[in-house]
């Protein structure tokens, strides 16, 4: 599932006094201290492997410390000001990226210098782009997961139905699909669930609604936004599950057979081919063979609405950051190593979450095996062109806020989740489309008045 943009460090590191975490002053000058919010057991695992390699390549020693998302801010301001910054940060969200920016803790020569040597032509040019402020890289696109529209192939077929790659295609089929035991599309719209600002924002991006303009002022009652609130509201009051959906219960029906589409991240399609005994398909096709609805479900990445300018997705970019106190060469070849020579095994961690954005590395990644209780290529399951589209979605993702600086604004909005609750409202009767968009305007500003304060 994807994960909250904020980060804390994980209970081990905490058993550790915060001036033993960067030590930058007091470490050899062959060795550098990397923080990773690639945390769970089994990813350190692979990381400590990389580092070993590494290592041994280079001399270089590396201090890997693994990190959880949860206070991100917090840890990282008190890291800066005991002088104690890790040389490396690995896996960042963007608007933590963001955020680091705007705190003055970047090495974005380091980072620049990283692309370069690697060849800029070999890197997605959208990641790139989301990593990039005023003209500057901020920090290294490592990988990259998607926010997709999943749907029945075999009802589409059946119906005579394109697939739903605009807002008419996709409320079509969900009013034709909606029918006896089957939802058109299951929807989240739980107000207190990450997952449906996510959802929505995917949708609202298709229809060119930002959250905030060039110069940072909330933009969210804007037109295209209204038809957004609209839009979803009419998807999910119409056409979906009764009732608060959420990440857990959207998945659910979806397994169960009981709903033509959804809206799910790229980290649901070892679950949906059956790869993890405690989130199998339940549908009764499935019984008999477990890959059933993976090989029975298209795979839609860019959505358009009507007045959107090109199709667009919701996407999370992870990148390696240099701070601003870090050993420069070290750092530098270390995520040199990571995206070259070391790649295919931090991409191999979990790569339905994990999309390269190097070029290059496209017949690595089908092969990489996927899943937790089974392991199987993404490739022995989905067809080449559901592959082809995932590899190449990190070059259509959007973001509000982001290309317009505000991450640390977006990191705000994802605690309180003000979009969620004014969809709610539209989706239950108590608003309309226009004031759920005035309200969460109203609601995002006082966020970031709070920012500033």
């Amino acid at each position: 599932m994807p994960k909250k943009v904020t980060a804390v460090l994980s209970a081990a590191l905490l058993a550790v006094p915060l001036a033993a975490c960067g030590g930058n002053a007091e470490q050899p000058a062959n060795a550098i201290t990397v923080w990773t919010e690639e945390n769970l057991p089994d990813r350190l695992d692979v990381q400590k492997g990389i580092v070993a390699e590494f290592t041994k390549k280079t001399g270089i020693k590396v201090n890997l410390v693994g990190v959880a998302e949860d206070q991100f801010s917090q840890i990282v301001t008190a890291a800066a000001a005991a002088e104690k910054l890790p040389d490396v940060i690995g896996a960042l969200p963007l608007a933590a990226v963001r955020e680091l920016e705007a705190n003055d803790l970047l090495d974005t020569a380091t980072a620049g210098k990283v692309v370069d040597g690697l060849g800029r032509g070999t890197f997605s040019a959208r990641a790139l782009e989301l990593d990039t402020s005023d003209g500057k890289l901020l920090a290294v696109p490592s990988d990259g997961w998607a926010q997709l529209i999943l749907y029945r192939k075999d009802l589409f077929a059946k119906a005579g139905l394109a697939p739903p790659d605009t807002y008419e295609a996709l409320e079509a089929a969900a009013a034709k699909l909606n029918t006896g035991g089957t939802a058109g599309i299951t929807l989240a719209i739980a107000p207190k669930d990450s997952f449906t600002a996510q959802s929505f924002e995917h949708v609202a991006l298709a229809d060119g609604c930002e959250l905030v303009d060039k110069t940072g002022n909330v933009t969210l009652s804007s037109p295209q936004c209204v038809r957004a609130f609209a839009f979803y509201a009419k998807l999910a009051r119409s056409y979906s599950v009764k009732g608060i959906q959420d990440v857990d219960s959207t998945r659910a029906t979806y397994f169960a057979g009981k709903a033509a589409m959804m809206i799910w991240s790229s980290f649901i399609l070892d679950e949906l081919a059956g790869l993890r005994d405690d989130a199998m398909p339940s549908c009764k096709e499935c019984a008999g063979d477990k890959e059933w609805l993976a090989k029975s479900t298209g795979v839609v990445t860019a959505l358009k609405g009507p007045d959107g300018a090109a199709p667009a997705q919701y996407g999370e970019i992870v990148s390696w950051a240099v701070t601003r106190d870090a050993n420069k060469d070290a750092s530098a070849q270390w995520i040199s190593y990571v995206m070259n020579e070391g790649y295919e095994k931090w991409i191999g961690m979990a790569p339905e979450g994990k999309f390269p954005t190097r070029k290059g590395f496209e017949d690595k990644w089908n092969k990489l095996p996927a899943g937790v209780t089974t392991k199987k290529p993404l490739a022995s399951v989905y067809p080449p062109e559901v592959l082809d589209a995932l590899r190449k979605s990190p070059d259509t993702f959007a973001r509000w806020g982001i290309p317009q600086g505000q991450g640390k604004l977006v990191g705000a909005t994802m605690g309180e989740l003000p979009v969620p609750k004014a969809l709610s409202g539209v989706v239950d009767g108590s608003l309309t489309p226009e004031a759920a968009a005035s309200q969460a305007k109203t609601d995002v500003e006082t966020i970031k008045r709070g920012l500033h304060e």
